[in-house]
């Protein structure tokens, strides 16, 4: 009764919020129009379907799509007989899995978490097995696969201190919601303790699926064109996942950058603001080109704008110095493993505590240096780039970081593997 009263509140809420939800997707759809396809699935409703038995993940965005790359190959791999189904939120998400796996998975929309949506998407589909990875709890969600004993997980699982403190706010909720799911396995030792204590599970540490991610052939190949088309002898500095409020502190801070013949490449997280980011870039008087036309970068061009998708792997292997976004402001920063695995020297800003232990690990091990602000940041950069025997130090200490960390694919498809029907 108890979770019941809970969770009643909190859908009571949801239905208020309705209206908010539909405007909110009219509002994106300004920039990104794909917001408005596949509406039905946002309410459970799905033309596509399965013959084969579901192995169902749940992939928020871009980030958790490219993280599930080695565990989808994986369990594709030891289930040939189950049809992987991802779920997304974004736009972004879908799209990056259409690149990532084209017609060899399903992708739908995970419906907005109000009882008759889930109870839609769980009969439709019946997947044997369920995952959520990293930090998505639906607690309608939740409940409704308790009540269809479809195995429900938690993987990859992470959970700042910050995140911890709100869920915390509602403990009720959160325990009851938590302890339904059938298993969480987090990425570190402090996140477990964090999911340990409001779930009252006993979470063990599985790491990080970014870990294992290896960069496609065709990305690495693309990184080597686009550092021709860049000027094989010019010094490129890339700011990658940039967001909002990170490019005007970047942009009046390289008017100090030293470096003979600097190029920058600026690629904001999110692709509605890649017109805002170009009309911000002429603004501070900086000569641009838009790497969407695809031509030579030419001799006086001071900056480029990424504004592809689909491509972050190639925009690493073509920079010479990574700074990774979200993190001058408080925003909690993005992944910084990626660069590591192209042994690409990591610049962070103070905020990153999205990804607390995995930043702490690399500034540890010498493949990443952290500054304060956009000025520490260009000055950074400034002695990184006259400095070649410490670029090439801190790329093989990148490559050390992420070797000695790898083995979280292997896990989570075991734990998967534990809670599929026997005989399939």
């Amino acid at each position: 009764m108890r979770l019941f009263d809970n969770r009643l509140a909190y859908t009571l809420l949801l239905w208020l919020l309705l209206p908010y939800a539909l405007l909110h997707l009219l509002w994106r759809a300004r920039k990104q129009p794909e917001y408005l396809q596949h509406i039905g699935e946002r309410f459970g409703r799905y033309r596509v379907r399965s013959d084969k038995p579901v192995i169902w993940l749940h992939t928020v965005s871009v980030g958790e799509t490219r993280a599930a790359a080695t565990l989808v190959q994986e369990l594709r791999t030891r289930y040939p007989q189950h049809q992987i189904l991802l779920t997304h939120t974004t736009p972004t998400g879908r799209s990056a899995s259409e690149q990532l796996y084209g017609d060899d998975v399903l992708r739908v929309y995970l419906p907005y978490d109000y009882p008759f949506a889930v109870r839609r998407f769980l009969q439709h589909f019946q997947p044997q097995v369920g995952v959520l990875l990293e930090t998505e709890v639906w607690f309608n969600l939740i409940h409704a696969c308790q009540r269809t004993k479809t195995p429900l997980l938690l993987l990859n699982a992470r959970l700042s201190e910050r995140s911890a403190r709100k869920y915390a706010r509602y403990p009720r909720l959160t325990h009851d919601g938590l302890h339904a799911l059938t298993l969480i396995a987090a990425q570190t030792d402090d996140d477990a303790q964090r999911l340990s204590s409001l779930s009252g599970h006993s979470v063990p540490v599985m790491g990080n699926l970014k870990f294992d991610i290896a960069p496609p052939a065709a990305q690495l190949e693309l990184g080597r064109h686009l550092r021709e088309h860049f000027g094989e002898t010019r010094p490129v500095f890339l700011a990658a996942s940039t967001r909002e409020g990170e490019e005007i502190l970047l942009l009046e801070a390289l008017k100090e950058a030293t470096v003979n013949d600097l190029l920058t490449v600026i690629v904001p997280r999110h692709p509605q603001r890649f017109d805002e980011v170009a009309a911000l870039i002429e603004q501070h008087g900086f000569r641009l080109q838009r790497r969407s036309r695809n031509e030579l970068i030419a001799a006086d061009t001071q900056v480029v704008l990424g504004d592809s998708m689909g491509e972050m792997f190639a925009y690493y292997a073509a920079c010479d110095v990574a700074f990774i976004g979200g993190s001058l402001l408080p925003l909690g920063g993005q992944n910084l493993i990626e660069a590591c695995v192209v042994a690409k020297p990591v610049i962070v800003g103070p905020h990153t505590f999205n990804f607390a232990q995995a930043t702490e690990q690399a500034l540890a091990s010498g493949a990443a240096l952290r500054v304060s602000q956009a000025d520490d940041l260009v000055h950074q950069l400034n002695t990184l780039l006259h400095d070649e025997p410490r670029m090439k130090h801190m790329a093989q200490c990148g490559e050390h970081f992420v070797r000695d960390n790898r083995g979280a694919t292997e896990r989570a498809a075991e734990l998967i593997g534990t809670l599929l029907p026997l005989g399939l």
